[in-house]
């Protein structure tokens, strides 16, 4: 049976401009730059640098709404390819960015170097190899990951050569190839576990009677030494504590990622460009929006002259009124972006001015034990803005402070009572929690029981799950592997 019922819904859309504006506001300095050079090539209504005369623009622009379709047009009026020709390039292709002089260089240099599969292979010519070692050398070679290690089994490798390099062999003889690919730089290079990683540095290494020990705790008791069991350790070897500490301490020198420490593997360089900075002057906090936020922009003189000369012709043809349609929409894109833009300024200097008053015992001081409980509803309460629109801001933003580059959600954290019934930052718990642990006796690690026990003498109640939860946030391994002899 059809049923016919009406129901009112009431609903919030979004336009696509209010859609764009919130994707400019999310963007950090470096994205943002990208996107205002993508819009300047994409409209070329668009320029950069100062423009007199703007109100001349205004006041013709705004007039210029008009063309109905009735209207009849000689098409040898206008030429539109004089308008649009590409023989001269426009100003804004040649224009500097518009950054003070004071601002940091736009461009990262970035060296050149040689690539850490290639750095291997550069070694293994230097090695005496008939063609099938040398295919399954490189083949090797190339399975090395970024950490340094192969970390696929022998039978898995054996097929892949037969199958993509048509070179078919045994895993023997892999094994022997794999030991000449161990003797290449850096130590523990192509290794297939921690273990064998940690045990070909150590056969490198200089013969000693505390290498010979480590040695011995890598290949023969690994678990033992993982757990961190040292009196079974002692037990074991029929040693001291003072000589298993000396052990130690020459595994602890070891890499445990050989590929790391190559400095030309070519892996990305991240630059972080802080998109405000604050600063102390005279007992008071001065907030900055980084210089590169706040290009000049105007609309293109050019294309409102063909606009007004489009309005003032009296005789118009379909070509031209097509070619006036699309002057216009590229207009009103470009004065769109500049509004947009000026949008996006305000609101994060709004927000990120709201954010340093709130937290402003913190950023006067640099504790964080003084950074106060703040969610984002507190921010877009206070400067009457949308949680989604803060949280834009605080995700991708980075903010330079005297105690360091900072990212901005990190100011933000959830509140816990004190034994005063005051509300405190669980940040601030986290920080004593974490200076407790650095204080301990290593020998004896504290428990998360005694943890929390000592926690709740310093007036933070909190349950012993919530300080493994904390610990655990701030990468504090559990107690046993904490300890050290």
């Amino acid at each position: 049976m059809l049923k016919q019922y009406l129901q009112f819904k009431l609903s919030q859309k979004l336009s696509p401009q209010q859609i764009q504006l919130m994707k400019l506001i999310q963007l950090p300095t470096q994205a943002f730059e990208q996107r205002l050079k993508q819009e300047l090539e994409e409209n070329p209504a668009l320029e950069g640098g100062k423009e007199t005369n703007e109100n001349e623009f205004d006041s013709e622009y705004d007039n210029a709404d008009d063309l109905n379709d009735s209207e009849t047009i000689n098409a040898d009026d206008i030429n539109v390819d004089e308008y649009l020709s590409d023989d001269e390039i426009p100003d804004y292709r040649t224009q500097a960015n518009n950054y003070s002089s004071d601002d940091d260089e736009k461009t990262m240099p970035y060296a050149a170097g040689t690539s850490f599969t290639q750095h291997l292979i550069n070694q293994l010519n230097t090695y005496r190899l008939n063609e099938e070692e040398r295919e399954i050398a490189e083949f090797l070679v190339g399975s090395v990951d970024e950490s340094g290690y192969i970390r696929r089994e022998l039978s898995d490798i054996m097929d892949d050569l037969a199958f993509t390099q048509n070179v078919y062999t045994t895993e023997e003889k892999i094994e022997h190839v794999l030991k000449i690919v161990h003797q290449l730089d850096p130590a523990g290079v192509g290794a297939r576990s921690l273990q064998e990683c940690l045990s070909i540095q150590l056969h490198r290494r200089e013969k000693t009677q505390q290498n010979e020990l480590a040695i011995d705790i890598i290949d023969n008791a690994f678990d033992q030494f993982t757990k961190k069991h040292y009196k079974k350790l002692i037990q074991k070897f029929d040693i001291s504590e003072e000589q298993l500490k000396e052990a130690v301490s020459e595994i602890e020198h070891l890499n445990p990622k050989p590929g790391g420490s190559y400095a030309g593997n070519n892996r990305i360089v991240e630059h972080v460009v802080p998109d405000f900075a604050i600063k102390i002057v005279d007992g008071e906090l001065e907030l900055t929006l980084n210089g590169r936020n706040a290009p000049e922009l105007h609309v293109s003189r050019e294309y409102n002259n063909m606009l007004k000369g489009y309005k003032d012709t009296k005789d118009k043809s379909k070509s031209q009124k097509d070619a006036v349609i699309f002057i216009k929409q590229k207009l009103d894109a470009a004065k769109w972006f500049i509004e947009a833009i000026k949008q996006r300024q305000q609101t994060l200097f709004v927000t990120m001015s709201a954010i340093m008053h709130y937290q402003k015992d913190y950023f006067l001081t640099g504790d964080e034990r003084n950074l106060k409980p703040m969610i984002l509803k507190d921010i877009a309460d206070e400067i009457s803005m949308d949680v989604s629109t803060v949280s834009r801001v605080a995700n991708s933003k980075y903010v330079d402070t005297p105690y360091g580059t900072k990212l901005i959600k990190e100011f933000f954290s959830e509140s816990m009572k004190n034994d005063q019934g005051e509300d405190v930052s669980t940040r601030e718990i986290k920080k004593i929690l974490e200076t407790v642990i650095e204080e301990e006796n290593k020998k004896k690690p504290l428990t998360d029981e005694t943890l929390a026990s000592i926690l709740k003498e310093k007036g933070y109640p909190i349950a012993r799950r919530t300080v493994a939860k904390y610990r655990e946030q701030l990468d504090i391994p559990v107690a046993r592997l904490r300890k050290k002899i």
